[in-house]
């Protein structure tokens, strides 16, 4: 009996987060508009229990559910910053959601049902897991994308995102099927043990490798698997394009320590190659296209592929720093990108969208505070000291010199400096442009500010003290290879 409930136990924060997710649908059901703060009051709670739930776990390790899932340091970290990031989400949107008339208690829902996927990819130890966390998470994303029903625009990304998404996940699903047809076992673990009597030329094991890279690398969003980014970021309302950037790479991320580090380190001469050239494409296409965008959504989707190259580059290092680096580049890349979109949210009104790098001109004159905000998140995402930004993609490049890609890293620090170009645009019309006649006034909006002001400069402060998140993210590393 005692077993038995130390199993559950296991399993409580995926737990809580299913019954708060039913309970928040039932009382936007039956409230209605009469207490329609009561949903994102109660996600709130929601998010702040998992944590603590998943805080008492810290330190213990087993699998649960007959092996589909697995609580090991990894599992703790990463869905502790999941709820940190879908937490600020729901900070930034109240003010949003009513001006375009989508203040719903449906939204809050879905992003539980989504944060719900990304934690059972997270700790999925069986290939059926793992996919039933990817579905879960995909089917409330297309939801969330096509949310504002009055919009085409979105409609049209909605679906757009279904269709492609939709394909990666066949892509994935059948490299899983392969890797089962292989091996006789649905178990990461066996898998893994099973993989040490199978050459790497097995045609098998190649076509299976290739087909789940390729699903992992559409749902990271690397080139050429990119396509669907710009769209879908620009088209979805800023509060899901918030959430998208943010939550769903941790689960992303999870795909690869969970299919690949787990599951298949015994073939990383073999999935390395796959990655060094997604590394070298996605560096490529996100930092040059990246240049061109006048929409600054549009901007900070193909800056999402060049982050997710120099995210890879710690990958290939294939050591356990390698990905402890590459681990703290996804958490830093969320971080960013949730001040990123958090500041289009703020600056966005009643009519108006705040997504054009034209409409942040002077907006030093403006909102001063607002501008200075935006100069650390663009100068993070670009790279410069001290911002956490440029200690993020020291720590990838330490890592793959280390393992003998100097190479890679060469390439990769040539095009770190190229795509400066852009972001520092964004601080030079700020600063240097004068304001724009149709910007209008900035709506007062006082959670949102607070949220943005710690977001932006919590980038600072890791930046000039980024040894504990480094030593959280080693601590997560603990027994993955």
């Amino acid at each position: 009996m005692d077993a038995f409930l130390l199993h559950w136990t296991f399993a409580i924060p995926e737990i809580w987060v299913l019954i708060m997710a039913c309970v928040v649908l039932l009382a936007d059901l039956y409230l209605g508009e009469r207490l329609r703060d009561v949903a994102p009051v109660l996600t709130v709670l929601t998010l702040l229990g998992a944590a603590v739930l998943t805080f008492f776990e810290l330190g213990q390790s087993g699998t649960t559910f007959a092996g589909l899932l697995v609580l090991d340091p990894f599992t703790n970290v990463a869905e502790l910053f999941s709820y940190l990031a879908v937490l600020m989400v729901v900070l930034y949107s109240r003010r949003y959601l009513m001006d375009r008339g989508i203040y719903r208690g449906e939204i809050y829902v879905l992003l539980l049902f989504a944060l719900l996927g990304v934690m059972v990819m997270v700790s999925g130890a069986n290939l059926l897991s793992i996919y039933l966390g990817l579905e879960l998470l995909a089917l409330s994303q297309y939801a969330l994308v096509a949310f504002n029903r009055d919009s085409l625009v979105a409609t049209e990304a909605g679906l757009k995102y279904f269709v492609l998404g939709a394909l990666a996940s066949g892509l994935l699903l059948y490299g899983m099927s392969l890797l089962y047809g292989l091996t006789g076992t649905l178990e990461v673990r066996h898998i893994a043990a099973a993989l040490v009597n199978v050459t790497s030329s097995n045609l098998i094991l190649v076509f299976a490798l290739v087909f789940i890279v390729a699903g992992i690398a559409f749902k990271l969003g690397a080139a050429p698997f990119h396509m669907w980014l710009p769209d879908v970021y620009q088209g979805a309302p800023t509060v899901v394009t918030t959430f998208l950037a943010s939550a769903p790479k941790i689960g992303a991320f999870a795909l690869i320590i969970r299919l690949l580090v787990d599951g298949g380190y015994g073939m990383l001469e073999s999935w390395q190659q796959i990655f060094i050239a997604l590394t070298l494409v996605s560096l490529l296409v996100g930092n040059l296209i990246a240049i061109a965008q006048q929409n600054l959504k549009r901007m900070l989707a193909y800056s999402t592929v060049g982050h997710v190259g120099f995210l890879s580059l710690g990958i290939v290092a294939g050591t356990e720093a390698g990905f402890a680096s590459a681990f703290f580049y996804t958490i830093v890349y969320v971080l960013m990108s949730l001040a990123g979109f958090g500041m289009i949210l703020l600056l966005t009104r009643a009519g108006f969208e705040a997504d054009r790098i034209d409409d942040f001109k002077g907006l030093s004159q403006r909102k001063p505070w607002y501008a200075f905000l935006m100069l650390i998140i663009m100068f993070s995402m670009a790279g410069v000291p001290p911002t956490v930004g440029f200690y993020a993609k020291l720590a990838v490049f330490q890592a793959v010199i280390a393992a003998g890609y100097v190479w890679l890293a060469v390439i990769g620090v040539l095009l770190a400096v190229i795509g400066a170009f852009y972001y520092l645009r964004v601080v030079k019309v700020m600063y240097f442009d004068a304001p724009e006649p149709e910007s209008g006034p900035i709506v007062r909006d006082d959670l949102a500010s607070a949220t943005l002001s710690i977001n932006s400069l919590a980038l600072l402060v890791l930046g000039i003290v980024p040894g504990p998140l480094m030593a959280f993210c080693f601590y997560a590393m603990q027994g993955v290879i």
